[in-house]
């Protein structure tokens, strides 16, 4: 029951200062919105881009003219690719300078007449050196269907090859006409040739993930300022006074625990109904397993602040640690940058911090996934707030 007194002592305290409130609620909205707004392109939220192609077609195929009516013209990439017919090679490179159209296609004389064998002639790809991306998307396209339409040839041969000895005339004649039939519904049927999606159920944008990723950086400050709070408690001997009273030392401990965690879930709650209502953003269909992770952090960042104020000394030795510290794990942690643009190396250092732990989560709630997935992020969490705050409360009360 004195925990429970001491923890709302110290929730009041730190939530009716107005200097750290605007810290620790206002700022991070502001940084949400500037950088969810500035850097939405990031996550990979906008489309693919619209790609005008060129094509040059030498002679009559009729593989040819299908991969232009029913591939580029078909309905697939009718969202990605506009088609313009060009006379020539050298028209279409010039129309490539002038940039009037992203990439080009040409069309050999006779591109199938070697399909038989199991061959199609080659076809030149030309692309604008400053489009990339459509580049790497036509030449996917362009090698899938050539795939596809050798695989449905080579199949076809190697059927009539190992049935023809044993079926008569009229028999293979028949199976002849089935199996291309067969085969060319599978040839003609809806491919992929191109996915614009996201790793989850959901695609996560810039503003989902700068609002998770500010979350987890500005909780990472209730570590330095519980810690304060009880080191400035012990420099002005309030923590003395206390100890005096019939108060005993695990239930001052346990006080001081609990009223960080009180502020860091309250924290968390309007930092994410005012995302929400501000920035409309999105934190997942499953809320219980948002609050499932924000506890776990909070209870991890609650621990550490009775690790580093048994640890540390005087407020100013906790002013440098934890300027320093937050920064450091906030730039592993992904809370600056996205995780994914770091080396592997780096992403296996980024275990260490808290942040990222939670942040991922946060992300992949936000995709959608299991609780099976959630499974380590909420223990390793978990451990890291118990740990912490058994090895600070046996340091503190062995003092």
């Amino acid at each position: 029951m004195k925990s429970l007194i001491i923890a709302w002592k110290d929730f009041k305290i730190r939530f009716m200062d107005r200097k750290g409130f605007s810290l620790m609620i206002l700022f991070p909205i502001l940084l949400t919105a500037i950088l969810g707004t500035a850097l939405s392109g990031v996550m990979g939220e906008q489309s693919l881009p619209k790609t005008t192609v060129g094509v040059v077609q030498n002679g009559t195929d009729q593989i040819g003219d299908y991969f232009i009516k029913d591939v580029l013209k078909g309905k697939e990439l009718n969202d990605f690719v506009s088609v313009k017919i060009v006379d020539s090679k050298k028209k279409l490179t010039s129309l490539i300078h002038d940039e009037k159209i992203d990439a080009g296609i040409v069309i050999p004389n006779g591109w199938s007449q070697d399909l038989q064998d199991g061959k199609l002639k080659k076809v030149d790809l030309l692309v604008d050196p400053g489009k990339e991306l459509q580049g790497s998307m036509m030449n996917s396209v362009l090698q899938t269907f050539v795939n596809r339409v050798i695989t449905t040839s080579t199949s076809t041969k190697i059927v009539l090859t190992n049935t023809a000895q044993t079926l008569s005339p009229k028999e293979m004649n028949d199976l002849s006409i089935q199996l291309s039939r067969s085969l060319e519904k599978l040839a003609k049927s809806n491919a992929k040739y191109v996915q614009n999606a996201s790793i989850g159920k959901k695609q996560v944008s810039g503003m989902q993930y700068y609002a998770a990723a500010m979350a987890a950086m500005f909780l990472l400050f209730n570590i330095m300022n519980g810690a304060k709070s009880f080191i400035n408690e012990r420099e002005t001997e309030t923590l003395a006074r206390l100890m005096c009273t019939p108060t005993a030392k695990l239930s001052v401990l346990m006080g001081k625990f609990l009223g960080n965690l009180y502020f860091c879930i309250v924290q968390f709650s309007l930092f994410l109904v005012i995302t929400h209502l501000l920035f409309h953003v999105n934190w997942g269909e499953n809320i219980i397993q948002t609050i499932s992770i924000a506890l776990m952090y909070s209870i991890a960042v609650s621990g550490l602040a009775i690790f580093f104020a048994a640890l540390l000394k005087d407020s100013k030795t906790a002013d440098t640690v934890g300027g320093l510290g937050v920064q450091i794990l906030s730039l592993i942690g992904g809370s600056m940058v996205p995780l994914t643009i770091f080396p592997n190396s780096l992403k296996t250092v980024a275990n260490i911090a808290p942040n990222k732990w939670a942040l991922s989560s946060f992300i992949d709630i936000m995709s959608g996934t299991t609780w099976n997935a959630l499974l380590l992020p909420l223990t390793v969490l978990f451990l890291i707030g118990i740990v912490s705050v058994t090895i600070g409360t046996w340091r503190l009360q062995a003092k």
